[in-house]
């Protein structure tokens, strides 16, 4: 039951979600290569909310 359970832990998703949209320390070093990569995490997860918005009011309209 346990292995079931820990497949359902979404902690480490929601901290690194979080830690995107958060600002960054500036204690650690940045190249354009890691914050082009973080703009491209923001904008790909922001896509995926609104697909999903959409996709559940389409299924209530229907």
């Amino acid at each position: 039951m346990s292995r079931i359970k820990d497949q359902f832990k979404l902690g480490e998703a929601f901290g690194y979600f979080l830690r995107v949209f958060s600002k960054p320390d500036p204690s650690k070093p940045t190249s354009f290569n890691l914050r082009t990569m973080h703009f491209i995490n923001k904008i790909s997860i922001l896509m995926f909310l609104v697909c999903l918005i959409v996709m559940i009011y389409r299924a209530f309209i229907r």
